[in-house]
């Protein structure tokens, strides 16, 4: 625990140091002096409570995971300091502290310098490539800490906290044919590491369909007749967040499969009406029923 209280303050003084323009620089200026300093509290949070008991907001943190007296803890160590800074001549509001927010004069960088002095796994190793830290997200964006259980953490909560941003995502799953998001049978992190990955939109695994293979493992094959588009790309088919089309296509069969079979024999003819084979029913489908592929030795046309 000490190893990382240090490295918190070595981290937090370096990006102090070298304080960015259009950032108020008097607080800043005070907080590298704090640091510097290092005079912490000798009561710990015992010091703190004696001014903010009556705050409920920051009394929560004793019901949340940074709350408790344990090992991996940061009560187990300078207490409300580990996060904040040192107290130096902060009662009565002499001196600031380190806070987060939007109203923290410290940059989101500085923010998350903090949070991932402790948080350093190799889940979180792409953050500081992923398209959260570079749009300058914080941690505290997504992330509750004084609460007993952090809503993004909750199954049934994080859709409702990831779709505060994602608004495209959210009107997608709204759609009539959608994954389970709204009704809270998968979240968003089932697919996608919000703290970055080495793959495309931040997905878990390193393409879009190990993805979806993940839960789709029937779609996976190999196949004896295997459809070109399905194993490039579960996309070029499908919209993942919602389609306003069945089985989240991305238009109506059979325009989606006159995309790319266009000149191909009966599929370059104009459909018809509602009886006709390729509008009635499933349209294609209706024989290509085999159409993310065939283990049949007369599938190649994905009909058995």
């Amino acid at each position: 625990m000490t190893m990382k209280i240090f490295n918190v303050m070595s981290v937090v003084l370096v990006l102090l140091s070298g304080v960015s323009t259009g950032v108020t620089a008097d607080p800043l200026d005070t907080l590298m002096k704090k640091f510097e300093e290092g005079k912490y509290s000798k009561k710990g949070a015992d010091t703190c409570i004696m001014c903010h008991k009556r705050s409920e907001k920051v009394m929560a943190i004793f019901d949340s995971v940074h709350g408790q007296a344990n090992s991996k803890s940061p009560m187990a160590g300078l207490q409300c300091e580990a996060c904040h800074g040192p107290q130096g001549k902060h009662k009565g509001k002499n001196e600031p502290m380190v806070t987060f927010g939007e109203a923290s004069p410290l940059t989101a960088e500085m923010q998350n310098s903090v949070c991932t002095a402790c948080h350093n796994d190799t889940s979180r190793v792409a953050w500081h490539t992923s398209l959260h830290a570079e749009q300058d997200v914080s941690c505290v964006s997504c992330h509750q800490l004084h609460v007993s259980k952090d809503p993004v953490l909750v199954k049934d909560q994080q859709v409702e906290v990831c779709s505060g941003c994602h608004i495209s995502a959210k009107a997608d799953m709204n759609k009539r044919s959608s994954h389970p998001l709204k009704w809270g049978d998968m979240t968003c992190s089932d697919c996608h590491n919000p703290h970055g990955s080495m793959s495309d939109s931040a997905l878990k695994e390193i393409d879009v369909n190990q993805t979806c293979f993940e839960c789709h493992a029937e779609k996976r094959g190999p196949f004896l007749w295997e459809h070109a588009p399905v194993m490039e790309n579960c996309a070029n088919c499908h919209d993942a967040h919602g389609s306003v089309n069945e089985a989240l296509l991305k238009s109506r069969v059979p325009m989606l499969c006159k995309q790319c079979h266009a000149n191909d024999g009966h599929a370059s003819t104009a459909p018809g009406d509602n009886s006709s084979i390729q509008t009635g029913g499933q349209g294609c489908l209706n024989c290509h029923s085999q159409i993310h592929g065939s283990n049949h030795p007369s599938g190649k046309a994905f009909q058995f």
